[in-house]
């Protein structure tokens, strides 16, 4: 055998005789008849039979010179190894009978359907509760739409009649919001329903009984609009004390529809009219709650004013006596040193009145509910059967009654009783609970002004045991006295 070229060598299968090995794997270039060339081919892909040899035998078939300096392994013969494979091709082949034998192709390729038709059902199934969500939702939209055509269409036959949603203050009150609510849905009840107005039903015009119908529901329409555009201007214009005023001004169209209406006998439902007139009560009673808790608030201003004017006046005067005190003091002292023993007993005496005084002045400013009740009149300004009965907290209760006696009233105020109390606040409530129906004023209750003469005032007072030093029952008043004289003289 001739010397074979570099990297070829004898095939170690024996199925050629010759096989190049590049250095890593053995190629397919193979030669039969001896080496053609001394130049191999380039390199390729290791043979697919090459691959399926052992490591140990691809180490065996390796050169010399690559083996030398790695460790023996052990070698398998190569016919092993094809024997291995044509037994592992057997048992595929025999396999591969026993499916197409017994169906486990048919069921294997059953299940893959069946997995897949799994897959479609629970997509379909997830779709279907999507679709059921948006089917439930395009019902409630539809009933929605539903319902705001048919509360459209309610709005439109009322509003032909001229009755309309408008803004009323007694929407926002707690109390009477849901009961303006049904009455409004009351009214709007009558009006489709036909029930807000009377006619003649046997009226013809020009010998036809259609038209005769016809007129009788235009007219109707037309002074039912009239009547509730009316009524909608009263509603608006009502205020806390002119509630009457406006029931009598919508009583008075109730007249005039039955007047101009008179050829067709028509007429405002009465149950219909009280429905208006309901609405505007309770607007009216709203207003007034508004109007009390206004007045009460202002109350409540002018008595924090009027309090701490009498804080003001208390700190004063105690500044004022607490420098009278050290005065005295200072004077006890200094005659004490000189030995002038009768001028410091009288000195200690005043001494004493301070100190009194002193102790008056720190229990008012601590008692909020001691003070000076007053019962006061103004025959010039209000008659001689109404009385001003409050309390004042101010060190000199007559700077409150000259306040009141300012230019807001034609004359000076007349005290009748005006009196120290521990409880005044309590002597002040009895008496107002006593006259509150005999209130002038019961929108702002501040305003205590009652319908009584001051001997009745006396009576209570005596009646729940209130001790009053003085009390006087007829009231000078000077001024107005004064005023009237000329005028008694002019007539006589």
């Amino acid at each position: 055998m001739s010397t074979s070229p570099a990297g070829w060598y004898q095939d170690p299968a024996a199925q050629f005789e010759f096989r190049y090995w590049d250095g890593v794997q053995w190629t397919d270039h193979v030669s039969t008849q001896g080496i053609a060339s001394t130049s191999p081919l380039p390199a390729q892909a290791v043979a697919s039979e090459a691959a399926d040899v052992p490591v140990e035998t691809q180490h065996q078939n390796e050169p010399e010179s690559r083996r030398a300096n790695e460790q023996p392994v052990r070698k398998v013969g190569v016919f092993g190894v094809r024997k291995k494979a044509r037994s592992l091709i057997e048992e595929n082949e025999q396999l591969q009978k026993l499916v197409s034998e017994f169906g486990i192709a048919d069921i294997v390729e059953k299940d893959s359907e069946r997995a897949r038709l799994d897959d479609q059902i629970t997509q379909a199934r997830s779709a279907l509760a999507a679709l059921e969500v948006s089917v439930d939702k395009l019902r409630v939209t539809e009933k929605q739409l539903g319902d705001s055509l048919v509360r459209l269409r309610n709005d439109g036959i009322v509003q032909e009649f001229g009755l309309y949603d408008y803004e009323n203050p007694a929407e926002s009150s707690v109390a009477l919001g849901t009961e303006l609510e049904s009455v409004r849905s009351e009214m709007k009840r009558a009006v489709r329903e036909g029930q807000a107005a009377t006619a003649t039903a046997n009226f013809t015009f020009n010998n036809s009984t259609a038209k005769g119908k016809k007129f009788v529901q235009d007219m109707t329409k037309l002074l039912l609009r009239a009547y509730n555009a009316e009524a909608e201007n009263c509603v608006k214009g009502v205020k806390a004390g002119n509630l009457a005023a406006a029931q009598k001004r919508l009583s008075a169209v109730v007249e005039q529809v039955e007047r101009l209406g008179a050829m067709i006998d028509l007429r405002i439902h009465p149950q219909y009219h009280r429905l208006r007139l309901k609405e505007l009560e309770l607007t009216n009673r709203h207003l007034r709650a508004l109007q009390v808790e206004k007045e009460l608030e202002r109350a409540r201003r002018d008595e924090l004013r009027e309090q701490k004017k009498a804080e003001v006046e208390l700190t004063r005067e105690k500044e004022r006596l607490e420098k009278e005190r050290n005065h005295y003091l200072n004077a006890i002292a200094t005659l004490e040193e000189k030995g002038d023993l009768e001028a410091v007993a009288r000195l200690r005496e005043k001494l004493s009145d301070v100190d009194r005084a002193i102790r008056d002045v720190d229990y008012r400013a601590a008692n909020v509910r001691a003070g000076y009740v007053y019962v006061i009149s103004n025959i010039g300004a209000f008659g001689p059967d109404v009385v001003k009965i409050g309390l004042t907290r101010r060190l000199d209760p007559m700077d409150r009654v000259h306040e009141l006696g300012d230019a807001s009233v034609p004359f000076r105020f007349d005290v009748h009783a005006l009196f120290f109390a521990e409880d005044a606040v309590g002597i002040e409530g009895m008496l107002h609970k006593h006259f509150s129906d005999r209130r002038l004023n019961t929108v702002n209750l501040r305003r205590e002004y009652f319908r009584a003469t001051p001997e009745e005032v006396l009576d209570v007072l005596k009646s729940h045991d209130v001790t009053v030093l003085e009390y006087k029952l007829e009231p000078d008043a000077p001024e107005y006295r004064a005023s009237i004289a000329p005028q008694r003289q002019t007539v006589v």
